[in-house]
């Protein structure tokens, strides 16, 4: 579902009965806006968030986790970092729901879920995996024969595919691929078709002992084709690891660029 939203186009991503759904939207990045590397990111990113969380907040829907703190006077909004660089939304000093950023195609992107699911946003083009790109360091076979079959057997965009969807996984787990190798994310065949896909998603190894979450909640991906690119939206199913509410004092973003953007 797309709603346009204050001259940004708003996305709804829907996961069936699994959460959701997750709201998302871009805006031109640095290289449109001539705004600067730091601060231009960091107003792309305010403008965003704010857009979606306004959204969010107009809807009237008894699963959100965050009704009581709609009120932008009371509840000013803040965009934090964490300490492997994932983006942290603070409502005055409540802790909000979980927000997610990516960049490519001269698009800044952002997602927000308003029901305590952890999220992630990413963006692939296939010109990042030309030439002698080492896949299988980072897909498995049967991974690729699947993505193949879904990219008409363009090996590039069936490679951008798969990383959209790995890294928007990492970024929902918070560590991107500090703590997680691309192997350690299995993805099985999409389900569905039409104008996206659905992919479940697993862990393995050590990302499922330091994650058990991915067992223990079913992971899913929703993967749209943006002519030559793919944007994928993951979404771990369940309460946030991080205490819905939490009140502290959040660290400042500064407009620096986030480590697993």
């Amino acid at each position: 579902m797309v709603i346009e939203c204050q001259d940004i186009t708003v996305q709804a991503t829907s996961f069936a009965h699994r959460g959701g759904p997750v709201f998302s939207a871009s805006l031109p990045g640095e290289g449109e806006t001539g705004n600067g590397s730091g601060a231009g990111r960091a107003i792309s990113q305010k403008r965003l968030v704010t857009t979606l969380w306004n959204y969010v907040g107009a809807m009237d829907n008894p699963r959100w986790l965050y009704r009581h703190v709609f009120d932008r006077a009371a509840y000013p909004l803040q965009v934090a970092h964490g300490p492997l660089g994932r983006p942290q939304l603070w409502l005055g000093e409540v802790r909000g729901p979980t927000v997610s950023f990516s960049e490519g195609g001269g698009q800044i992107w952002a997602a927000l879920c308003g029901d305590g699911s952890d999220i992630g946003i990413d963006v692939a083009a296939a010109d990042e995996f030309q030439g002698e790109y080492p896949l299988h360091r980072v897909f498995h076979d049967q991974e690729l024969h699947h993505a193949g079959r879904l990219t008409g057997g363009n090996v590039a965009k069936a490679a951008a595919l798969l990383w959209s969807i790995k890294e928007a996984v990492v970024k929902a787990l918070g560590c991107g691929f500090h703590l997680v190798a691309p192997r350690q994310v299995h993805v099985s065949p999409s389900r569905g078709g039409g104008r996206g896909y659905t992919f479940p998603v697993s862990l393995s190894g050590k990302a499922l002992m330091r994650y058990p979450q991915g067992a223990r909640h079913s992971i899913w991906v929703r993967s749209y084709p943006l002519e030559q690119m793919w944007l994928s939206i993951a979404l771990v199913h369940g309460q946030s690891q991080y205490d819905v509410g939490r009140t502290s004092r959040p660290t400042l973003y500064k407009g620096r660029r986030l480590i697993h953007d």
